[in-house]
């Protein structure tokens, strides 16, 4: 079943960003774009080498008006130890979420039974609080932030010109699409 136009449910968890901690609620995610960035667990093997990624791609997301979510089982407190003892990890400054009681990890339907832990997924969420775009990869795959860039900005461009379409590998200034009878069998 399809996670596509699902509106994110209620939640608030503890997150760590900046040395600091706080609470993360659905109420401040509604009224821009967001990614939430599922990863199996702190202290781990391909998950620092794709939030390292995720991090140097950062502050363009940000230009776009999207806050960027990593969220993990883990409490906030490991996160904060993780971003203490690790050279890739301290220098994310984006917000680590815990999801220790499953509520985020088992909602976006990334949630892990046997092991307690989230499979590697990615959401872009609108600012209606809508899932958009999704991928769920396997735990020894790890994801390309470049291409959850052009994801998300073509995700931003269809919902602000809803009569065009992006077509694979689009960017930015590339040609759209306008979907109509003239063009059936014509590409």
């Amino acid at each position: 079943m399809s996670l596509i136009n699902k509106e994110i449910g209620e939640f608030t968890v503890q997150a760590y960003q900046d040395n600091d901690f706080y609470e993360v609620s659905k109420a401040d995610v509604l009224g821009k774009w967001s990614i939430f960035f599922f990863y199996p667990a702190d202290f781990s093997f391909v998950c620092p080498t794709e939030l390292e990624d995720l991090q140097n791609k950062y502050e363009d997301i940000k230009a776009t008006g999207c806050e960027v979510y990593s969220v993990s089982t883990d409490t906030h407190f490991t996160h904060m130890a993780w971003h203490d003892e690790s050279k890739r990890i301290g220098q994310i400054t984006y917000p680590m979420l815990g999801d220790p009681t499953h509520v985020l990890s088992k909602d976006f339907e990334v949630y892990i039974e046997e092991t307690g832990l989230a499979e590697r997924g990615t959401f872009i969420v609108n600012p209606e609080g809508k899932i958009v775009s999704y991928e769920i990869s396997a735990g020894n795959v790890g994801r390309n932030a470049d291409e959850l860039f052009r994801k998300l900005q073509a995700c931003q461009f269809v919902a602000e010109h809803g009569n065009e379409v992006c077509p694979a590998r689009w960017k930015p200034g590339d040609a759209t699409l306008k979907p109509g009878a003239d063009l059936v069998g014509k590409l």
